[in-house]
């Protein structure tokens, strides 16, 4: 256990349509511990996002992050709080997170998972208690699969823009072999990014920077660029991303649903780029793109 859980710890939940998991999931992420994501009511599409932190603590910043969360999202859900147990609910995401084989090259697994690697995937091992960008998204998944069907492309130059957890920058490093910059504007994200490549053993190749968006990567160009974020920011970054990529250079966006994929096309169309292929997963879209 980490240190960040001395003390009484709390749990902080919301129940919320899927379209709005990650603008709760990074809200959650700004002060708790520990983040896990579980699903409610499978036929509705609800999630449950919920934090573990020690009672009393960042109280402020939580409510000033849910209701970022609230703004972005158009959803205000009731917050519940409850007194828990540190190892009751770590054993309750160990159950909900098993490993997760995506596409045919990655397989992602908790600390918490004993058996060998599988032979012919690159495994990439997350703490299950920091549960936030661990694979079980559909629109992190739909970048996995999308890594692995332009990897033969064999870019070079790479970055993951608003990297989270760090997940596609390993996913990419451990496929490519090559450096990748991981960038969030969150220093949580950052470290939670910095100590899963170390227990990865891909510390050499991926990079972690704290920065805001596009400015603080200077007039570097990349040949491939992830940005797994929302579809407004998105839209709203597609001018920086164009002029960051190289030519002839792939984009894969997500972080967006298939009824938001005409917006951010166009977004992005009018910066010359064109649009490759769409993956779907459930109502998460992924799509890649080319300079």
């Amino acid at each position: 256990m980490s240190r960040r859980h001395a003390g009484r710890l709390e749990t902080v939940h919301v129940t919320v349509p899927e379209a709005a998991v990650p603008a709760y999931e990074a809200a959650m992420a700004t002060v708790c511990a520990t983040v896990g994501l579980f699903v409610a009511d499978e036929a509705a599409r609800l999630w449950r996002v919920e934090g573990v932190k020690p009672v009393g603590e960042g109280d402020d910043a939580l409510e000033s992050a849910l209701s970022v969360a609230a703004l972005i999202s158009g959803v205000a859900p009731v917050i519940q709080r409850e007194p828990t147990e540190a190892d009751g609910w770590l054993q309750k995401v160990y159950s909900a997170f098993p490993e997760q084989l995506v596409g045919k090259r990655f397989a992602i697994r908790g600390t918490h998972v004993d058996e060998r690697p599988r032979a012919g995937r690159v495994t990439l091992t997350v703490d299950a208690g920091l549960a936030f960008g661990s694979g079980e998204h559909g629109s992190t998944r739909g970048c996995l699969r999308a890594l692995e069907m332009v990897a033969y492309r064999r870019p070079s130059r790479i970055i993951d823009m608003g990297c989270g957890s760090g997940i596609l920058a390993m996913a990419a490093a451990g496929l490519l072999r090559r450096p990748v910059l991981a960038v969030d504007n969150d220093p949580w994200s950052v470290r939670v990014t910095r100590q899963n490549a170390a227990q990865n053993g891909l510390s050499a190749l991926v990079q972690p920077r704290l920065g805001n968006g596009w400015r603080g990567v200077g007039a570097k160009k990349f040949d491939l660029v992830f940005a797994n974020i929302l579809a407004r920011p998105l839209c709203l970054m597609a001018k920086d991303l164009t002029a960051h990529l190289a030519s002839g250079g792939t984009v894969i966006l997500a972080g967006l649903l298939v009824s938001q994929i005409p917006a951010v096309l166009a977004a992005h169309r009018r910066q010359g780029l064109r649009l490759e292929r769409v993956l779907r997963e459930g109502s998460w879209a992924t799509m890649v793109l080319k300079s």
